[in-house]
């Protein structure tokens, strides 16, 4: 597996160990990589970026659980290497950590470059299962920033809901999937959502009950979110990422709510009231 020194990616190795499983993680760093019973580690310091170091760092394993790379401005390209990395490899099955609404013609930039990284994998022939995790509940606190005293969500989402997923629930979905070697989940394309879909009004409400803070979410025109944004330094391709994030909560590409968690797991998936409680460490930043 990929991403094992990251948050979901961490999760999911520990959960994975915990079952048995047989591991190799693949990692940049090896003295980043958890430590975990049974698992291996292979260095490919070159990320996905080196098909070669990859192809060797995944020479021998049958499932891949392949974590999507960092936003970068070659993301695609990155996630392209891996995924021919994989298949010279002569891995036989690969599970995507894809993104909700994934779609050459989605709204948010990000949902259009998995859509064409779902193409690529289904393109290999190999087994494959797409989950595609809406947006992390984790985030939410995020969104907000400090206005004085009150708790502030600005951005051009509209009236849009989102079916917000913690991560705990996507790394028990992304287990479940991997440690599934039957032909259940072949070509499978798997929504992983919250319980609900929520509205960055009731987000905003849900912050200043927990914080203790006045909360609202302010309402942006598109010009209204670049513009608020460009401050940032960051480039025209991370900020189009985030703008268009929002018009995808608008445009109703992200409200979608299935049951794949219970039906994976056995248990019902968090709410983001339900994550943020047990995550008190993901909205330290608003507190008094």
């Amino acid at each position: 597996m990929t991403g094992a020194t990251g948050a979901l990616g961490g999760r999911v190795a520990a959960r994975l160990a915990a079952a048995g499983a047989r591991l190799r993680l693949v990692v940049r760093d090896a003295g980043r990589a958890p430590r975990l019973p049974g698992a291996e580690v292979a260095v490919n310091a070159g990320g996905y970026a080196d098909g070669a170091g990859l192809r060797a760092a995944l020479t021998g394993a049958h499932t891949l659980y392949l974590v999507s790379a960092a936003e970068a401005e070659d993301r695609l390209g990155q996630h392209r290497t891996a995924v021919r990395a994989a298949a010279e490899a002569g891995v036989e099955r690969i599970v995507y950590t894809s993104f909700l609404g994934a779609a050459p013609d989605a709204v948010f930039t990000l949902a259009r470059q998995h859509a064409a990284t779902e193409e690529a994998i289904a393109a290999t022939g190999a087994r494959h299962t797409f989950l595609r995790h809406a947006m992390y509940a984790d985030f939410v606190p995020y969104f907000a920033v400090l206005d004085g005293e009150e708790v502030v969500i600005a951005a051009p989402a509209g009236e849009g809901r989102t079916s917000f997923a913690s991560r705990d629930d996507l790394a028990d979905v992304g287990a479940a999937a991997v440690l599934d070697d039957s032909p259940a989940l072949d070509g499978a394309v798997l929504d992983v959502t919250g319980p609900a879909a929520v509205s960055l009004d009731e987000a905003a409400a849900l912050l200043g009950e927990l914080t203790g803070r006045p909360a609202s979410y302010r309402r942006q025109t598109v010009a209204e979110g670049w513009a608020a944004r460009r401050p940032s330094g960051a480039p025209d391709w991370e900020i189009e990422g985030w703008v268009t994030s929002y018009e995808a909560i608008a445009a109703g590409e992200l409200a979608a709510v299935s049951d794949v968690v219970p039906r994976l797991t056995g248990h019902p998936a968090l709410s983001v009231a339900e994550h943020l409680h047990r995550h008190p460490e993901d909205w330290a930043q608003l507190r008094r």
